[in-house]
């Protein structure tokens, strides 16, 4: 890593902008608000295979949202064997920037997405939950996303531009996605730059916590939070109020879960957090998708950034890409007689000498899971 840092960082002297934090809407399925993958992918009991990644819409350069989205696409044709292909992408928040408006969706969403073979679920990031101030016309937070991703009933969207996917009928913004291999938690962690999440949330996600828990160790523990909690990068660093969230949420339920995966920050970063009892936790940033922007890894020395925090103890960083778009493939596979191992890859995005994009892999990593 040369003289970047190999910790996780915290951007100095910023300012407080938890005044920008938005009401969530109503939910539109009935509590604990849990949604059973099967009606919309292939299920198998040993096998479970799924896209991730964040930050895919763009404003500036669209070529780069297209090239992940059609990258993602070629692995469904790409693989020969049934068992290795996807069974559909959850998408780790900031769909469309900059502001979460219906009209931004057919550029940065449907049109980029029209010919993914897979369903597409999703948590909502903070530039999906902003509001336009100059709008021609009013909306509240997350109206768009909640069509789109949140409906009562699966149906065409009167701003969907003629797409043909259909919208998703996740319970809520915050919602549990069940598969056969792993729970999967998504939180909301709202605008503000470091994320707030309040007591209602807070509630909810100790209990879905427990809930995750009773599955072990048939199912794995997955939670997805858009804010990254770890970053050593020089845009967002670190959120020390979404690791002081997690982190005494695990500690009240005594359950920590098998990876966290966070957008938010542009580029892929995966760290591994050690605890006392020797349990290792990955939380892997994957928030290169499309945004034009890329975020670099701060450099050791950098008197804007400190990795002197107490949060930050027993978390290194393994690898990381902040010069290319990419984006995650993660392969869940049963052991017999017992556990799970999970199987991580993380692809990158190049243009050959006549501009069409190629694809590298740039990182791998594997857990097990007992």
């Amino acid at each position: 890593m040369q003289n970047n840092q190999s910790r996780p960082v915290m951007k100095l002297n910023q300012p407080d902008d938890n005044y920008k934090f938005r009401p969530f809407p109503k939910a539109s399925g009935k509590y604990p608000y849990r949604l059973s993958v099967e009606p919309f992918a292939p299920v198998d009991q040993d096998v479970l295979n799924f896209h991730m990644v964040g930050d895919t819409g763009s404003v500036r350069n669209p070529n780069f949202q297209h090239q992940v989205s059609s990258a993602m696409a070629r692995q469904y044709s790409e693989e020969q064997a049934i068992e290795n292909k996807p069974a559909f992408l959850y998408h780790l928040g900031d769909i469309v920037y900059n502001f979460g408006e219906a009209a931004s969706y057919p550029t940065q969403f449907f049109a980029p997405y029209e010919h993914y073979p897979g369903a597409i679920f999703a948590i909502a990031g903070n530039h999906d939950s902003d509001i336009n101030p100059e709008a021609e016309t009013p909306y509240q937070s997350l109206d768009a996303f909640k069509a789109v991703f949140c409906d009562s009933e699966r149906q065409l969207l009167n701003f969907g531009s003629g797409t043909k996917r259909l919208s998703m009928v996740q319970p809520n913004i915050f919602w549990t996605l069940e598969t056969s291999l792993a729970t999967f938690i998504g939180l909301h962690s709202n605008v503000p730059k470091y994320g707030v999440i309040p007591d209602e949330q807070r509630n909810w996600f100790l209990e879905e916590l427990r809930y995750a828990n009773s599955l072990r160790p048939e199912k794995a523990v997955i939670v997805c939070i858009h804010h990254a909690p770890y970053s050593a990068d020089t845009n967002h660093g670190s959120s020390i109020p979404m690791i002081s969230f997690l982190e005494n949420a695990f500690e009240e339920t005594n359950v920590r879960p098998d990876t966290v995966f966070s957008g938010h920050v542009h580029n892929y970063q995966r760290f591994h957090k050690t605890y006392a009892d020797g349990k290792v936790v990955p939380f892997i940033v994957a928030g290169a998708g499309g945004f034009d922007e890329l975020h670099s890894i701060a450099e050791i020395g950098d008197e804007r950034y400190s990795d002197n925090h107490s949060a930050f103890e027993n978390v290194e960083l393994q690898n990381y890409c902040d010069n290319k778009h990419g984006f995650l493939k993660i392969s869940l596979n049963r052991q017999h007689p017992g556990g799970i191992i999970l199987r991580g890859e993380y692809y990158t995005l190049s243009s050959n000498e006549v501009g069409q994009s190629t694809t590298s892999l740039a990182d791998k990593f594997e857990i097990m899971i007992n």
